[in-house]
């Protein structure tokens, strides 16, 4: 008959061998941490404003508009001709302004009431200003941060506009003062 082995010291799970144990476990935790490299920030690549809007006015015949000259620190975010709200189609570009804030314009021929509800979150009308040479209605979400302002077709064939975002009026206004026709020629 063989003896057991002896069992080793550490095998008795005493509090100085667990706390043994956690330090090589936390300097181990430690060192991945050092050495793992981290983001701090995630960039998206540039978005081609210009190019989709002068396929989109080709494609649509549509007089929409982009913004040209806008003060440093403006950055392009997204750009997108797509079906909204009760079917109509709608020209969107999206920037991010020099403090950060989303400001987007949306255009759309016909638009209904339901359509400027949603582009605007179903904000009210607050009152009027003037931008770019143009009448806008101002319009305010409250318990959310979206402004937006309005300037709706005067007649047939021309687009509703709208000027939205987190941005303040101040930002929405400087955006609306720089659009520009955008020419259907490539």
């Amino acid at each position: 008959m063989s003896t057991p082995a002896p069992r080793s010291s550490y095998a008795n799970g005493s509090v100085a061998n667990m706390i043994r144990s956690m330090l090589v476990v936390g300097a181990i935790v430690a060192v991945l941490i050092a050495v793992v490299p981290r983001v701090n920030q995630v960039s998206q690549p540039p978005v081609d404003v210009s190019s989709v809007a002068t396929q989109v006015a080709a494609d649509t015949k549509w007089p929409i508009e982009a913004p040209l000259g806008l003060p440093d620190g403006w950055k392009a975010t997204s750009v997108r001709y797509v079906r909204s709200t009760d079917g109509l189609m709608t020209w969107h570009a999206g920037y991010q302004s020099p403090t950060g804030n989303y400001v987007a314009i949306e255009q759309t021929k016909d638009a209904t009431a339901g359509w400027l509800a949603a582009q605007t979150n179903r904000a009210r009308e607050t009152g009027q200003t003037q931008a770019g040479g143009l009448t806008w209605g101002t319009y305010v979400r409250s318990g959310k941060v979206q402004n937006s302002l309005v300037h709706k077709a005067e007649s047939p064939g021309q687009l509703t506009t709208i000027v939205t975002g987190t941005g303040t009026f101040d930002e929405l206004s400087t955006f609306a003062e720089a659009l520009q026709p955008v020419s259907g020629q490539g």
